[in-house]
């Protein structure tokens, strides 16, 4: 049976409940919940991100949806994706490690 949701839990212990499509835009996410073998994060469909505060998971989730949503459109329909400045370099981090 496929999965249509992925939880992914914060530094905090703070958990997401995401789409597994929206959470597969990180090409980190999407190996771990594809590896072959017994591994607790395709077994359960659970990542956790002890270097990710729930804030900025928090942004990251937000930011799964929107490239979903936006990623066949054209360029003139893409509203800016807002990220507040103090929130901009441990969200570069994270972005960094999930590959997105």
């Amino acid at each position: 049976m496929a999965r249509e949701t992925v939880k992914l839990v914060s530094a905090e212990g703070f958990e997401f409940i995401v789409d597994y499509k929206a959470a597969c835009v990180s090409n980190t996410i999407k190996n771990m919940l594809s590896s072959q073998g017994s591994f607790t994060e395709t077994e359960l469909g659970e990542v956790k991100f002890p270097e990710i505060s729930t804030p900025i998971l928090e942004i990251v989730c937000q930011y799964f949806y929107y490239k979903l949503r936006y990623q066949h459109a054209t360029s003139k329909t893409i509203p800016d994706f807002k990220v507040p400045p103090e929130s901009a370099l441990e969200l570069l981090r994270a972005a960094n490690y999930l590959d997105t």
